[in-house]
């Protein structure tokens, strides 16, 4: 930014085309997730299912911490027709949002009372497509605009997709609510809100058929394949050579550069990435079905857990960035941490008391803005370890791992619940999050220490070159 440029003229920035676009395909990314996340566990509970089974169901998500097994092909390759017409990213995206639309519209004919199986199948669509319409994004992002315009629209993806989560948590339980004709549990109402949900991806394909193809550009990834295919294997036929060495820059030369460059740290590092968010994830699952059997409504859950639960989390993200400029990383790691572990703690005193409004609505103000701190020094967290060369590939698989076991665990929640109650639940949520409190300490004191070698060793060799040079 010019030194000489107003706020008004710094702020015209998302009037940019290539920036707007961001915000919608944003709103087309957030959508989808609560679909197959806390409000489909809101829906399965009013309809019977057990808490057991809608633990289960959250395996579902994983669909998001296996997409980098994907991301490669994606990344890559063509779809016979379409991209002839729309171009690579375009038409992975476009294939992407009509799976989801087209799962959506079978998750609202389909009765999970009735046959459970297909209703799973529909919900596993929308969840890969959603996680491949991720990945598309991410690319389509890096590739449409210059670093200028980079902040600008990461700023405004992130808005179009915190929007989106309110119409799908709030606007879907909203609209359930209203297309029921009393608070008992009546399908017609869900598929009312699933069919709306359906519609609203309409954005996404609006905006991808509008938008303009980015331009490729022979990376050094791309250089260092054809050096491969020259050199190390040669002596095979070419499809397998180009497969081979295709293979080694997606797959293999991230995570070499990952382990070359972090040393004994890695180990640590990759046991806090997979663990950090193991306490609120987990209590995540059950807190849709923790809602409906305190007898709250939906039109309640809808105000005070989607509405204003997540302007709380963009405060808490507002409030995270603030303490970033001003302490260190693992320090803010640190904080969101614990408050993760305290509210999850208050949590069981809610369990306890009994359905508060006033209660409710203090405990996800601070619920939610210690995960708005947690993930605002997370994700800066990830972003400073990967490289440039492969960010896009690393911080893919830094993302998925955040999620895996935390989301495995997650699935053995309603066992829990149904074997010990909520109160324990909720405590034993908050201590499993402990453990990463100490991950985080340890951390810092071995990058501190390795700070230090490393400055003892540049000094040695400065004194070392003062020495040859007098």
């Amino acid at each position: 930014m010019l030194p000489n440029k107003t706020w008004l003229q710094s702020a015209k920035i998302y009037l940019e085309r290539r920036v707007a676009t961001l915000f919608f395909l944003g709103f087309s990314a957030g959508l989808p997730i609560l679909l197959v996340f806390s409000t489909l566990s809101f829906w399965l509970r009013e309809a019977g299912v057990s808490r057991e089974n809608i633990g289960y169901f959250s395996w579902i998500a994983l669909a998001y911490a296996f997409k980098w097994v994907w991301a490669p092909v994606v990344d890559r390759a063509s779809i016979p027709l379409l991209t002839n017409y729309l171009g690579r990213r375009r038409s992975w995206l476009f294939l992407s949002q009509l799976f989801i639309i087209l799962a959506l519209i079978g998750m609202a004919l389909s009765d999970p009372q009735a046959n459970l199986t297909l209703f799973v199948i529909f919900a596993m669509i929308v969840a890969y497509s959603s996680a491949t319409q991720d990945i598309v994004i991410d690319a389509y992002r890096i590739e449409s605009a210059p670093e200028k315009y980079q902040a600008a629209m990461a700023a405004a993806y992130m808005t179009g997709y915190r929007l989106a989560m309110i119409m799908a948590g709030a606007g879907s339980l909203a609209i359930a609510a209203w297309a029921s004709p009393s608070d008992a549990y009546h399908l017609s109402a869900w598929s009312v809100s699933y069919f709306a949900m359906a519609a609203c991806m309409g954005v996404g394909i609006i905006t991808t058929l509008t938008c303009h193809e980015p331009d490729y550009q022979d990376n050094l990834s791309n250089k260092r394949q054809q050096i491969a295919v020259k050199l190390e294997h040669q002596h095979l036929p070419q499809f397998f050579s180009r497969f081979l060495a295709w293979l080694d820059i997606a797959v293999v030369a991230p995570f070499a550069d990952f382990f070359k460059r972090y040393g004994k740290q890695s180990l640590l590092i990759l046991l806090l990435i997979g663990t950090y968010r193991i306490s609120d994830i987990v209590m995540g699952i059950m807190a849709n079905p923790f809602y409906v059997d305190m007898g709250y409504t939906k039109g309640e859950v809808a105000a005070i857990t989607k509405v204003f639960g997540v302007v709380m989390t963009l405060l808490g993200a507002g409030i995270g960035g603030i303490l970033l400029t001003r302490y260190s990383t693992y320090s803010i790691l640190f904080l969101g941490a614990f408050l993760v572990v305290v509210t999850n703690l208050i949590f069981a005193i809610l369990a306890f008391i009994g359905k508060d409004l006033v209660i409710l609505t203090l405990i996800i103000s601070m619920d939610n803005i210690s995960a708005g701190i947690a993930t605002t020094a997370f994700v800066t967290y990830m972003s400073k370890l990967t490289n440039i060369e492969f960010s896009a590939t690393q911080y893919a698989l830094f993302s998925s791992m955040m999620l895996l076991f935390p989301k495995f665990i997650a699935g053995f929640s309603g066992i829990y619940v149904d074997g010990f109650g909520y109160i324990n639940f909720f405590i034993s949520s908050a201590l499993i999050g402990v453990p990463v409190l100490g991950l985080i300490v340890l951390l810092k004191k071995v990058t501190k220490a390795e700070l230090k070698k490393d400055d003892d060793n540049n000094n040695e060799v400065n004194d070392k070159i003062n020495k040859v040079t007098t």
